[in-house]
């Protein structure tokens, strides 16, 4: 390969190595939630069993990861969104990524108290 054509790897490999990956874990979420919910119309009771689980720290700390996939997909999307119909969106491609990050750091931190709130009250009394 000629010099300098050889893809090094930055900043927006990681952020389309992170979109993909965030794609799959929210499509295998829906997958998981369509046939819990589908639970309801085979076996009530199973149903309610299984929403029991949900109500588990540990649960808790799972919706927090798919509410962090969730912020991350559709931050990074309206990034891909701009760079590919923005005359100057491949010039500034890693300024926005920059930009989704911290946007969804402060929307993570913004989410913890809504999230853990009762998992961390479950655990430590309130």
């Amino acid at each position: 390969m000629p010099a300098g054509t050889l893809y090094r790897g930055r900043e927006g490999m990681w952020s389309w190595v992170a979109h993909r990956v965030t794609g799959v874990l929210i499509f295998f979420f829906l997958f998981v939630h369509v046939l819990d919910t589908a639970l309801v119309r085979v076996s009530p009771e199973s149903y309610d069993d299984v929403v029991s689980t949900y109500k588990t720290p540990i649960v808790a700390l799972l919706e927090y990861g798919l509410v962090a996939a969730i912020l991350f997909h559709a931050l990074n999307g309206l990034r891909v969104i701009a760079v590919d119909f923005w005359s100057k969106g491949p010039r500034y491609q890693k300024q926005m990524l920059w930009t989704v990050v911290g946007i969804w750091v402060v929307l993570m931190v913004g989410a913890l108290y809504p999230v853990l709130g009762h998992a961390v009250r479950e655990l430590f009394g309130s």
